[in-house]
Protein backbone atom coordinates (compact mmCIF):
# COMPACT_ATOMS: atom_id res chain seq x y z
CA UNK A 1 0.00 0.00 0.00
CA UNK A 2 1.58 3.11 -1.18
CA UNK A 3 1.35 6.37 1.42
CA UNK A 4 2.19 9.74 0.10
CA UNK A 5 4.26 11.94 2.31
CA UNK A 6 2.98 15.53 1.65
CA UNK A 7 5.96 18.25 3.12
CA UNK A 8 4.80 22.29 2.84
CA UNK A 9 6.93 24.34 1.55
CA UNK A 10 8.13 26.09 4.63
CA UNK A 11 9.28 22.77 5.63
CA UNK A 12 11.58 22.22 2.52
CA UNK A 13 12.86 26.07 3.12
CA UNK A 14 13.82 24.57 6.54
CA UNK A 15 15.13 21.67 5.74
CA UNK A 16 17.19 23.36 2.69
CA UNK A 17 18.45 26.03 5.07
CA UNK A 18 19.35 23.49 7.34
CA UNK A 19 21.32 21.57 4.94
CA UNK A 20 23.45 24.64 3.86
CA UNK A 21 24.05 25.79 7.96
CA UNK A 22 25.82 22.00 8.16
CA UNK A 23 27.44 22.49 4.73
CA UNK A 24 28.64 26.45 5.94
CA UNK A 25 29.60 24.67 9.99
CA UNK A 26 31.41 21.91 8.24
CA UNK A 27 33.56 24.11 5.74
CA UNK A 28 34.29 26.24 8.96
CA UNK A 29 35.44 23.25 10.70
CA UNK A 30 37.63 22.72 7.48
CA UNK A 31 38.73 25.91 7.51
CA UNK A 32 39.76 26.50 10.68
CA UNK A 33 42.00 23.31 10.68
CA UNK A 34 43.47 24.39 7.67
CA UNK A 35 44.51 27.91 8.87
CA UNK A 36 45.59 26.16 12.01
CA UNK A 37 47.45 23.64 10.41
CA UNK A 38 49.75 26.71 8.92
CA UNK A 39 49.83 28.27 12.00
CA UNK A 40 51.54 25.67 13.68
CA UNK A 41 54.21 24.12 11.02
CA UNK A 42 54.62 28.34 10.90
CA UNK A 43 55.09 27.70 15.08
CA UNK A 44 57.92 24.80 14.33
CA UNK A 45 60.25 27.25 12.57
CA UNK A 46 60.36 29.49 14.90
CA UNK A 47 62.68 28.61 18.24
CA UNK A 48 61.16 31.62 20.48
CA UNK A 49 58.01 29.36 21.61
CA UNK A 50 55.88 32.54 21.33
CA UNK A 51 54.00 31.53 18.12
CA UNK A 52 53.55 28.04 19.37
CA UNK A 53 51.83 29.48 22.70
CA UNK A 54 49.67 31.59 20.54
CA UNK A 55 48.35 28.93 18.01
CA UNK A 56 47.42 26.47 21.25
CA UNK A 57 46.09 29.09 23.21
CA UNK A 58 43.70 30.65 20.69
CA UNK A 59 43.00 27.45 18.85
CA UNK A 60 40.09 26.75 20.70
CA UNK A 61 37.97 29.91 20.52
CA UNK A 62 38.96 29.88 16.89
CA UNK A 63 37.32 26.78 16.83
CA UNK A 64 33.89 28.45 17.34
CA UNK A 65 34.93 31.54 15.07
CA UNK A 66 34.98 30.27 11.48
CA UNK A 67 31.99 27.95 11.86
CA UNK A 68 29.70 30.66 13.30
CA UNK A 69 30.91 33.17 10.29
CA UNK A 70 30.53 30.44 7.77
CA UNK A 71 26.95 30.40 9.03
CA UNK A 72 26.44 34.32 9.07
CA UNK A 73 27.58 34.41 5.44
CA UNK A 74 25.00 31.74 4.54
CA UNK A 75 21.87 33.13 6.07
CA UNK A 76 21.28 36.13 4.50
CA UNK A 77 20.89 33.91 1.22
CA UNK A 78 18.93 31.56 2.12
CA UNK A 79 15.06 31.41 1.27
CA UNK A 80 13.76 31.52 5.18
CA UNK A 81 10.99 34.02 6.63
CA UNK A 82 12.68 37.37 7.89
CA UNK A 83 11.87 36.61 11.46
CA UNK A 84 13.59 33.48 11.16
CA UNK A 85 16.54 35.47 9.43
CA UNK A 86 16.72 37.90 12.11
CA UNK A 87 16.75 35.61 15.11
CA UNK A 88 19.26 33.29 13.42
CA UNK A 89 21.56 36.25 12.73
CA UNK A 90 21.10 37.85 15.99
CA UNK A 91 22.36 34.56 17.90
CA UNK A 92 24.99 33.58 15.80
CA UNK A 93 26.56 37.26 15.30
CA UNK A 94 26.13 37.50 20.05
CA UNK A 95 27.81 33.90 19.40
CA UNK A 96 30.76 35.04 17.10
CA UNK A 97 31.31 38.39 19.06
CA UNK A 98 32.09 36.55 22.88
CA UNK A 99 34.08 34.19 20.45
CA UNK A 100 36.29 36.60 19.22
CA UNK A 101 36.24 38.16 22.82
CA UNK A 102 37.55 34.60 24.18
CA UNK A 103 40.08 34.84 21.63
CA UNK A 104 41.34 38.73 21.79
CA UNK A 105 41.41 37.73 25.85
CA UNK A 106 43.14 34.66 25.53
CA UNK A 107 45.92 36.03 23.32
CA UNK A 108 46.61 39.33 25.80
CA UNK A 109 46.74 37.27 28.99
CA UNK A 110 49.04 34.69 26.95
CA UNK A 111 51.43 38.26 25.66
CA UNK A 112 51.24 38.80 29.44
CA UNK A 113 52.05 35.41 30.87
CA UNK A 114 55.40 34.82 28.04
CA UNK A 115 56.37 38.44 29.02
CA UNK A 116 56.81 37.68 32.89
CA UNK A 117 57.98 34.52 32.25
CA UNK A 118 60.89 35.74 29.75
CA UNK A 119 61.98 38.02 33.16
CA UNK A 120 62.41 36.71 36.30
CA UNK A 121 61.87 38.24 39.38
CA UNK A 122 63.45 36.00 41.67
CA UNK A 123 67.27 37.02 40.79
CA UNK A 124 69.13 39.73 43.18
CA UNK A 125 68.87 42.44 40.17
CA UNK A 126 65.22 42.29 39.26
CA UNK A 127 64.79 45.97 38.05
CA UNK A 128 63.92 45.33 35.00
CA UNK A 129 62.23 42.16 35.66
CA UNK A 130 59.58 44.22 37.79
CA UNK A 131 59.62 47.18 35.32
CA UNK A 132 58.21 44.90 32.81
CA UNK A 133 56.28 43.08 35.15
CA UNK A 134 53.86 45.57 36.15
CA UNK A 135 53.78 47.32 33.12
CA UNK A 136 52.44 44.16 31.51
CA UNK A 137 50.26 43.18 34.23
CA UNK A 138 48.69 46.87 34.13
CA UNK A 139 48.13 47.32 30.58
CA UNK A 140 46.74 43.57 30.38
CA UNK A 141 44.31 44.29 32.46
CA UNK A 142 42.97 47.59 30.93
CA UNK A 143 42.81 45.90 27.59
CA UNK A 144 40.84 42.76 29.20
CA UNK A 145 38.18 45.20 30.47
CA UNK A 146 37.96 47.59 27.71
CA UNK A 147 37.81 44.03 25.25
CA UNK A 148 35.12 43.10 27.73
CA UNK A 149 33.23 46.48 27.18
CA UNK A 150 33.81 46.64 23.78
CA UNK A 151 32.22 43.31 23.15
CA UNK A 152 29.14 43.82 25.19
CA UNK A 153 28.14 46.73 23.68
CA UNK A 154 28.19 44.73 20.21
CA UNK A 155 26.40 42.10 21.67
CA UNK A 156 23.70 44.68 23.09
CA UNK A 157 23.64 46.38 19.95
CA UNK A 158 22.34 43.46 17.79
CA UNK A 159 18.57 44.26 19.55
CA UNK A 160 16.82 47.05 18.24
CA UNK A 161 15.09 48.21 21.44
CA UNK A 162 18.43 48.36 23.31
CA UNK A 163 19.90 50.51 19.87
CA UNK A 164 16.91 52.63 19.77
CA UNK A 165 17.28 53.54 23.25
CA UNK A 166 21.14 54.38 22.88
CA UNK A 167 20.26 56.63 19.58
CA UNK A 168 17.57 58.12 22.07
CA UNK A 169 20.04 58.67 25.26
CA UNK A 170 22.11 60.20 22.09
CA UNK A 171 19.53 62.76 21.51
CA UNK A 172 19.37 63.61 24.75
CA UNK A 173 22.44 63.23 26.66
CA UNK A 174 22.80 66.64 28.26
CA UNK A 175 21.48 65.35 32.03
CA UNK A 176 21.93 61.24 31.12
CA UNK A 177 25.64 61.88 30.27
CA UNK A 178 26.69 64.43 33.06
CA UNK A 179 24.59 61.87 35.51
CA UNK A 180 26.55 59.00 33.64
CA UNK A 181 30.17 60.35 33.78
CA UNK A 182 29.47 61.43 37.79
CA UNK A 183 28.79 58.27 38.33
CA UNK A 184 31.17 56.14 36.01
CA UNK A 185 34.10 58.98 37.38
CA UNK A 186 36.19 56.80 39.89
CA UNK A 187 35.78 53.58 37.58
CA UNK A 188 37.35 55.67 34.86
CA UNK A 189 39.73 57.59 36.92
CA UNK A 190 41.33 54.29 38.31
CA UNK A 191 41.45 52.89 34.32
CA UNK A 192 43.68 56.60 33.32
CA UNK A 193 45.57 56.07 36.71
CA UNK A 194 46.19 52.41 35.48
CA UNK A 195 47.62 53.28 32.07
CA UNK A 196 49.63 56.28 33.79
CA UNK A 197 50.99 53.70 36.30
CA UNK A 198 51.71 51.39 33.50
CA UNK A 199 54.06 54.40 31.30
CA UNK A 200 55.42 56.20 34.24
CA UNK A 201 55.74 53.28 36.79
CA UNK A 202 55.91 55.15 39.99
CA UNK A 203 55.57 51.67 41.73
CA UNK A 204 56.30 48.26 40.33
CA UNK A 205 55.60 44.89 41.56
CA UNK A 206 57.62 43.72 44.56
CA UNK A 207 58.72 47.44 45.14
CA UNK A 208 59.21 48.54 49.26
CA UNK A 209 57.37 51.41 49.94
CA UNK A 210 55.99 53.71 52.70
CA UNK A 211 52.09 54.06 52.32
CA UNK A 212 50.15 56.05 55.25
CA UNK A 213 52.86 55.55 58.00
CA UNK A 214 52.81 51.69 56.70
CA UNK A 215 56.08 49.61 55.46
CA UNK A 216 54.83 46.69 52.68
CA UNK A 217 55.57 45.81 49.62
CA UNK A 218 54.08 46.30 46.25
CA UNK A 219 51.93 42.69 46.07
CA UNK A 220 49.17 43.16 43.33
CA UNK A 221 48.50 45.44 40.92
CA UNK A 222 44.82 45.57 39.81
CA UNK A 223 42.41 47.43 37.73
CA UNK A 224 41.28 50.04 40.22
CA UNK A 225 43.26 49.20 43.36
CA UNK A 226 47.00 47.74 44.29
CA UNK A 227 47.62 45.43 47.12
CA UNK A 228 50.33 46.38 49.62
CA UNK A 229 51.44 43.41 51.60
CA UNK A 230 52.55 45.03 54.85
CA UNK A 231 55.37 44.09 57.00
CA UNK A 232 53.56 42.04 59.46
CA UNK A 233 51.31 40.18 56.67
CA UNK A 234 48.35 42.45 56.91
CA UNK A 235 47.49 43.08 53.36
CA UNK A 236 46.96 47.40 52.62
CA UNK A 237 44.24 47.82 49.87
CA UNK A 238 44.82 51.02 48.18
CA UNK A 239 43.16 52.73 45.25
CA UNK A 240 45.45 53.54 42.24
CA UNK A 241 44.86 57.13 41.84
CA UNK A 242 46.06 57.34 45.57
CA UNK A 243 50.17 56.48 43.65
CA UNK A 244 49.26 59.69 41.79
CA UNK A 245 47.42 62.30 43.69
CA UNK A 246 49.34 61.48 47.18
CA UNK A 247 52.98 61.77 48.12
CA UNK A 248 54.49 58.59 49.27
CA UNK A 249 57.95 56.94 49.31
CA UNK A 250 59.39 54.48 47.27
CA UNK A 251 62.64 52.60 48.46
CA UNK A 252 63.25 50.61 45.19
CA UNK A 253 62.96 53.31 42.15
CA UNK A 254 66.11 53.20 40.82
CA UNK A 255 67.86 50.41 42.52
CA UNK A 256 67.11 48.06 45.48
CA UNK A 257 70.31 49.44 47.27
CA UNK A 258 69.82 51.40 50.15
CA UNK A 259 72.01 52.90 53.30
CA UNK A 260 70.35 52.76 56.97
CA UNK A 261 71.54 53.88 60.40
CA UNK A 262 72.13 52.82 63.02
CA UNK A 263 72.39 54.61 66.61
CA UNK A 264 74.15 54.13 69.72
CA UNK A 265 73.74 56.61 72.68
CA UNK A 266 77.42 56.22 74.72
CA UNK A 267 79.18 58.26 77.24
CA UNK A 268 82.18 60.50 76.79
CA UNK A 269 84.73 58.63 78.02
CA UNK A 270 84.21 56.66 74.95
CA UNK A 271 87.36 55.67 72.24
CA UNK A 272 85.51 56.81 69.18
CA UNK A 273 88.25 55.85 67.40
CA UNK A 274 88.53 52.52 68.15
CA UNK A 275 85.08 51.76 68.00
CA UNK A 276 85.75 53.99 64.50
CA UNK A 277 88.44 51.32 63.41
CA UNK A 278 85.97 48.58 64.22
CA UNK A 279 83.00 48.99 62.06
CA UNK A 280 84.34 47.35 59.19
CA UNK A 281 85.53 44.56 61.02
CA UNK A 282 81.60 44.17 62.18
CA UNK A 283 80.48 44.58 58.73
CA UNK A 284 82.79 41.84 57.04
CA UNK A 285 81.64 39.46 59.37
CA UNK A 286 78.55 38.97 57.61
CA UNK A 287 76.63 38.17 54.02
CA UNK A 288 73.85 41.04 54.30
CA UNK A 289 76.83 43.88 53.99
CA UNK A 290 76.88 44.95 50.13
CA UNK A 291 80.75 45.96 50.47
CA UNK A 292 79.84 49.74 49.58
CA UNK A 293 79.64 51.71 52.34
CA UNK A 294 80.13 51.49 55.92
CA UNK A 295 80.99 54.47 58.60
CA UNK A 296 80.74 55.95 62.04
CA UNK A 297 80.26 59.29 63.30
CA UNK A 298 79.32 61.54 66.06
CA UNK A 299 75.89 63.10 65.37
CA UNK A 300 75.14 64.70 68.59
CA UNK A 301 76.66 65.91 71.79
CA UNK A 302 74.64 66.66 75.30
CA UNK A 303 75.21 67.34 78.65
CA UNK A 304 74.78 63.53 79.41
CA UNK A 305 76.74 62.00 76.53
CA UNK A 306 77.52 61.54 73.01
CA UNK A 307 75.37 59.93 70.03
CA UNK A 308 77.00 57.89 67.80
CA UNK A 309 75.83 56.89 64.03
CA UNK A 310 76.81 54.06 61.94
CA UNK A 311 75.81 54.47 58.59
CA UNK A 312 75.89 50.90 56.43
CA UNK A 313 74.47 49.62 52.98
CA UNK A 314 72.88 46.68 51.85
CA UNK A 315 71.38 45.16 48.56
CA UNK A 316 67.40 45.20 49.79
CA UNK A 317 65.50 46.41 52.29
CA UNK A 318 65.22 42.82 53.91
CA UNK A 319 68.73 42.98 54.44
CA UNK A 320 69.31 46.44 55.65
CA UNK A 321 66.81 45.41 58.35
CA UNK A 322 68.78 42.81 59.55
CA UNK A 323 72.12 44.82 58.92
CA UNK A 324 71.31 47.28 61.12
CA UNK A 325 70.45 44.96 64.08
CA UNK A 326 73.56 43.22 63.23
CA UNK A 327 75.68 45.90 63.97
CA UNK A 328 73.52 47.69 66.82
CA UNK A 329 74.77 44.33 68.49
CA UNK A 330 78.12 44.04 67.79
CA UNK A 331 78.61 47.70 69.22
CA UNK A 332 76.81 47.23 72.04
CA UNK A 333 79.15 44.13 72.75
CA UNK A 334 82.15 45.97 72.09
CA UNK A 335 81.94 48.40 74.46
CA UNK A 336 80.43 46.18 76.74
CA UNK A 337 83.72 43.90 76.46
CA UNK A 338 85.86 46.32 75.77
CA UNK A 339 84.91 50.11 77.41
CA UNK A 340 82.35 48.89 79.63
CA UNK A 341 82.78 52.39 81.47
CA UNK A 342 81.66 54.28 78.36
CA UNK A 343 78.08 53.24 78.58
CA UNK A 344 75.35 56.29 79.17
CA UNK A 345 75.54 57.08 82.85
CA UNK A 346 73.84 60.07 85.00
CA UNK A 347 76.50 62.07 87.09
CA UNK A 348 75.84 64.07 90.17
CA UNK A 349 78.16 66.43 92.16
CA UNK A 350 77.55 66.57 96.15
CA UNK A 351 79.38 69.39 98.45
CA UNK A 352 82.22 68.30 100.39
CA UNK A 353 81.34 67.72 103.76
CA UNK A 354 83.26 68.14 107.22
CA UNK A 355 84.80 65.64 109.00
CA UNK A 356 82.39 64.61 112.67
CA UNK A 357 84.09 65.46 116.07
CA UNK A 358 84.48 62.78 118.56
CA UNK A 359 81.86 62.94 120.96
CA UNK A 360 83.64 64.66 123.92
CA UNK A 361 84.28 66.88 121.48
CA UNK A 362 80.37 67.79 120.58
CA UNK A 363 79.79 68.31 124.44
CA UNK A 364 82.21 71.05 124.83
CA UNK A 365 81.70 72.66 121.92
CA UNK A 366 78.10 73.05 122.98
CA UNK A 367 79.03 74.02 126.37
CA UNK A 368 81.11 77.05 125.08
CA UNK A 369 78.28 77.65 122.71
CA UNK A 370 76.19 78.00 125.53
CA UNK A 371 78.18 79.91 127.84
CA UNK A 372 79.11 82.18 125.33
CA UNK A 373 74.95 82.82 124.39
CA UNK A 374 74.53 83.79 128.47
CA UNK A 375 77.78 86.49 128.39
CA UNK A 376 75.86 87.86 125.06
CA UNK A 377 72.85 88.54 126.94
CA UNK A 378 71.77 92.27 128.41
CA UNK A 379 71.46 91.59 132.46
CA UNK A 380 68.18 91.11 134.18
CA UNK A 381 66.68 94.46 136.48
CA UNK A 382 65.56 93.22 140.06
CA UNK A 383 64.23 96.57 141.02
CA UNK A 384 60.41 97.09 140.89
Amino acid sequence: MNRTVWVTPTQVEAIVAAVWIAIAILIGVAVHRLVYWGFRRWAKERSDGFAAAVVRRTSRPAAYIFPLVAILTVIPNLDLPERWTLETVRVTAILTIAAVAWTTIATIRLWADVVVTRHRVDVEDNLLARQLGTRVDILARVMIILTTIVALGMVLMTFPAIRALGTTLLASAGVVGIVAGLAARPLFENLVAGIQLALTQPIRLDDVVIVEKQYGRIEEIHSTYVVVRVWDLRRLVVPLTYFIQTPFENWTRKTANLMGEVFVFADWTLDVEALRAEIPKMVARTQLWDKQFANLQVTDATDRGMQIRALVTARNSSDLWDLRCFVREEIVAFIRENQPEAFPRTRVELPPQAEPAPNGAKAAERAANAVAAAENQAPISTRP
